[in-house]
């Protein structure tokens, strides 16, 4: 049941358990959730304080200084503080109040579920290194990820379910929370554990989409091998029923950082929007080479191996892994279609065509309160970003902005102009960020808008 925001419960500390393989008792997977008893306190010391500061400096003196080696693990692989947690306890106590008993049993659940897909990945992986899974809350940033040897577990979204309020949260991220809560991820922190200890074991993580869509694909597969079930998540669902356009997609852009139209993107408002396809994409092309290599004579360990051990910031050893899957017909990985493909994707990228009223000389009334960015194709709402022009903040004219048109093929700025004077902005496209087209998110061409106001008539 739901404990009140306002209520003190001791939540009881979660042992230490080792979940380990009987097969090689040498590699066990250690699971610790006493750092979820300790949030809670905090957490209880916190909401009994009106003051912000003091809010902050005993949530950093009961759980940050005292914290255990996951939470510096946690805050080192998120860059959480406490003023982060301490804000996002204020401003969403229905929240927690809904989520508490179920971060509780988190540890336990996975102690009591992780043992036998682990003994099935020992005997796969002979090799398995120890790990820790370290259980511990967050500040709605990760459910799961890994720093070194440990894999951290964020329980205040691992434990979710569609009986969790989040009433509180508003747009992408109030979607986001209704999409990913309403798969009841807290049925599913057996596989989303084991795949973050293979996370552990594998070598290197990669710049590309290509990289980052293997690696995390390929502790899919090794996960469903070693517990018999697919990861049920609404990529696995969605993406063999749009796999005939996502591997088109997918191949124009695989050789590029441009990750964020593959990965990391579950606050889209798009009701259509499915997050993280990459995740298939890098799956399915495991998958192709398991059953190439199973054809061939291969076993499964030697495949499983091959999938761990893979080096994922090697981009040549990539590219061979992916000529060896045959997931696409004629590629052979000697680095000449990768050459190819990013010399088109550059290409292709969008520019800005004009910016409405500037004239052709550079010229503007300095009555003009907006202007208008006109682009070569639809951008993607509402990614943008603006950066000081070679005058520095001195010649920075924005004042705000109205955002994109309809049809995404123009931005508009509002402004602030005097007689006689020299302005400047950057339009920035970060491969992480800033303006991108709609159809493939591409960045925008870097542009730098410069211009000078006509002088006060005499």
């Amino acid at each position: 049941m739901p404990t009140p925001a306002s209520a003190t419960v001791a939540a009881p500390p979660v042992p230490a358990v080792v979940a380990h393989a009987p097969e090689r008792e040498g590699a066990p997977v250690r699971v610790v959730g006493e750092d979820v008893a300790a949030f809670w306190a905090a957490y209880d010391a916190v909401r009994a304080l009106a003051d912000s500061a003091a809010q902050v400096a005993t949530f950093r003196t009961r759980y940050l200084d005292p914290g255990s080696p996951g939470v510096r693990a946690f805050v080192a692989a998120r860059g959480y503080t406490a003023e982060e947690w301490v804000g996002a306890i204020r401003a969403y106590p229905r929240f927690w109040a809904s989520i508490r008993s179920h971060t509780m049993a988190v540890a336990g659940t996975i102690s009591a579920g992780l043992a036998p897909g682990l003994a099935r990945l020992q005997a796969l992986y002979p090799a398995l290194r120890p790990a820790t899974v370290s259980v511990t809350v967050g500040a709605l940033r990760s459910g799961g990820t890994t720093q070194d040897a440990v894999v951290l577990i964020g329980a205040e979204l691992a434990a979710g379910g569609p009986d969790v309020d989040v009433s509180e949260f508003t747009g992408g991220t109030r979607v986001f929370l209704d999409r990913y809560f309403a798969a009841q991820p807290r049925t599913t922190l057996v596989p989303l554990t084991l795949h973050e200890v293979v996370h552990t074991q594998q070598r290197g993580i990669g710049e590309t989409v290509l990289a980052r869509a293997l690696r995390e694909g390929s502790a899919d597969l090794v996960t469903e091998l070693a517990t018999g079930v697919r990861v049920p998540l609404p990529y696995m669902t969605a993406g063999p029923a749009r796999e005939t356009a996502l591997r088109e997609a997918f191949r124009e852009q695989m050789y590029t950082p441009r990750l964020g139209r593959w990965f990391y993107n579950q606050t889209s408002t798009d009701p259509a929007h499915v997050p993280d396809l990459g995740y298939y994409m890098g799956y399915a092309i495991a998958r192709a080479y398991l059953a190439r290599a199973i054809a061939g004579g291969a076993d499964t360990a030697a495949v499983v191996r091959d999938l761990i051990e893979l080096p994922f910031d090697d981009e040549a050893a990539v590219d061979r892994f992916l000529a060896r899957s045959g997931y696409y017909a004629g590629h052979v990985g000697d680095g000449r279609e990768r050459a190819a493909l990013v010399r088109a994707v550059e290409a292709r990228r969008p520019v800005v065509t004009r910016v409405v009223p500037i004239d052709a000389d550079g010229m503007v009334d300095p009555s003009v309160t907006e202007l208008r960015l006109e682009f070569s194709a639809p951008m993607a709402a509402p990614y943008n970003s603006l950066g000081y022009g070679p005058g520095g903040p001195a010649e920075w004219p924005v004042t705000g902005r109205v955002g994109f048109s309809p049809d995404g093929r123009a931005y508009t700025l509002r402004v602030a102009l005097q007689p006689g004077r020299r302005y400047g902005f950057v339009l920035e496209a970060q491969e992480s960020g800033g303006f991108r087209s709609a159809a493939a998110w591409d960045p925008l061409r870097p542009d730098t808008v410069t211009f000078t106001t006509r002088p006060a008539p005499r």
